[in-house]
């Protein structure tokens, strides 16, 4: 194997990668929301805990 094919299958391996993270990323976001919402949630918990 040349060093030209190595770094293309690199370059692929890590594509992958990437795809997997934002699907994660993105499942994730859809079944938590994003930071300011679980931060509203979280404020509103103890908010109610507080009375």
């Amino acid at each position: 194997m040349n060093l030209p094919s190595t770094i293309v299958c690199l370059i692929h391996q890590t594509n992958y990668l990437l795809d997997q993270l934002l699907r994660k990323l993105e499942s994730d976001f859809l079944k938590e929301g994003g930071f300011t919402e679980r931060l509203y949630k979280a404020r509103q918990s103890h908010r109610v805990k507080r009375f």
